[in-house]
């Protein structure tokens, strides 16, 4: 069973850093497991905020492009998001996923993980 979970979330003043990072275990050999990072805040919906492949192409949202920046280390499976410049709006849950999937020849059944989230508190 893959187990995440986050760590590195508080509470800062507008314009600092924070530095997120997710331990992800459990891995079955032969699957293949992305991840990402997501946020929610009070009354929105979760929305997506960065993902980095296995192979280090990343993908971030419109609203965190150019601050945000996610790194990988493959051999410890964790990931990472250094958030640069914060903004009140950046105040949210923020949430790791491992999303599970087959790497031909092996099956693996697509499955998404979540850990339980940090809370990252941004005030003006």
């Amino acid at each position: 069973q893959v187990q995440v979970a986050e760590s590195g979330g508080g509470s800062v003043q507008a314009g600092e850093s924070l530095r997120l990072s997710c331990a992800s275990s459990g891995y079955t050999y032969g699957c293949r497991y992305e991840m990402s990072w997501h946020r929610q805040a009070p009354g929105k919906e979760r929305e997506f905020v960065s993902t980095i492949n296995s192979d280090g192409t990343t993908r971030y949202a419109d609203s965190v492009k150019g601050r945000f920046t996610i790194s990988r280390d493959n051999a410890k499976n964790m990931v990472y998001l250094q958030m640069n410049s914060l903004k009140p709006e950046d105040t949210a849950m923020y949430y790791c996923k491992t999303t599970q999937s087959s790497r031909p020849p092996y099956y693996c059944s697509r499955r998404d993980y979540w850990g339980q989230g940090t809370q990252v508190t941004v005030s003006s």
